[in-house]
């Protein structure tokens, strides 16, 4: 649930006009060579619903999808980056999604950082987007990639079931709290069934009261508590819930610090966290970076990526 005063670095442009844009992408493309910083200048600094326009203005002047000239023009993450902010955001997700599923192999991590992070309404339009473009059901498909609790926490999350109420019962906290205590640190073995019931159904602000209860209980974090409890994707997914509730803009700043600190950097997580919080909490997410790790995420980015995300921080 994202808090209240979120804003992104992409906002609305000025003096909009799909027709001039488009002429000028239509340029940029012209003859031998492509005008990349024409396309950045552009694409870069309009809202989604803008660049719907854009891409409605190019198909009635040109005859052409958009997106397919560009495929033609671009190549690498350059491409991967472009073609993603044409896309409106459940369309996106579904896009995500769907290359993680398909193929050998599941790329877990991009269901759990989309599925954990996103609002009820904003699942059900994934799901139903990812029906239309792909004629598949997404549940049907994870479930055929996935196994165990974590395919089950992965279905309760599809189902866009959380209370997104911000009431909290404080006697149902300290039971779930006490619920959760008993279900791993009190016993032997976990009954990870409780876990997902209280973690992917109850409302934010009644999590936050239920991890204080527990703390009081356990005299541990529950994420601490979920590491010694858990392991591998189910231990993951359960981490990223937590997380969200806690601060979501925290969560996006530390799954970009991770995707680029070490040796080489994972530009899919990258791209994805750039393109898809642009325009809802960026601004929050470059703020809680810097709090978190006492640099800035445009420096961060400009030293140790070559992707074009830096684009998006400048707002």
């Amino acid at each position: 649930m994202a808090a209240l005063g979120n804003q992104g670095t992409v906002t609305e442009a000025a003096g909009f006009n799909p027709e001039d844009d488009s002429k000028r992408l239509r340029e940029a493309m012209k003859g031998a060579g492509t005008n990349e910083a024409t396309i950045i200048e552009i694409l870069a600094h309009r809202t989604i619903a803008q660049r719907q326009s854009i891409k409605e203005a190019f198909k009635r002047s040109v005859g052409k999808d958009l997106p397919d000239e560009l495929r033609s023009e671009l190549t690498g993450n350059f491409e991967k980056v472009v073609l993603g902010l044409l896309m409106p955001a459940p369309v996106y997700d579904a896009y995500e999604l769907r290359n993680a599923i398909k193929g050998a192999g599941t790329d877990e991590a991009c269901l759990i950082e989309i599925l954990a992070s996103r609002t009820n309404d904003e699942i059900r339009a994934l799901r139903t987007c990812y029906k239309t473009e792909y004629d598949r059901d997404l549940e049907e498909d994870i479930c055929g990639d996935t196994s165990g609790m974590f395919c089950r926490v992965l279905v309760s999350l599809l189902t866009a079931g959380r209370d997104e109420s911000t009431t909290v019962n404080e006697v149902q906290a300290v039971q779930d709290a006490k619920e959760l205590y008993e279900a791993g640190e009190a016993r032997w073995g976990t009954d990870e069934v409780k876990f997902l019931t209280v973690l992917c159904v109850r409302n934010r602000n009644h999590l936050l009261q239920v991890f204080e209860e527990y703390r009081k209980i356990s005299g541990r974090d529950i994420e601490d508590s979920i590491k010694r409890e858990m392991s591998g994707c189910l231990e993951d997914v359960l981490l990223a819930i937590v997380r969200c509730m806690k601060s979501k803009t925290g969560f996006f700043a530390e799954r970009l610090y991770k995707s680029m600190k070490g040796l080489g950097t994972t530009d899919s997580i990258l791209i994805r966290v750039m393109v898809s919080r642009a325009e809802i909490d960026m601004v929050d997410i470059k703020a809680e970076f810097l709090k978190m790790y006492g640099k800035t995420l445009y420096s961060f980015i400009k030293v140790r990526s070559n992707c074009h995300q830096s684009w998006f921080l400048k707002g």
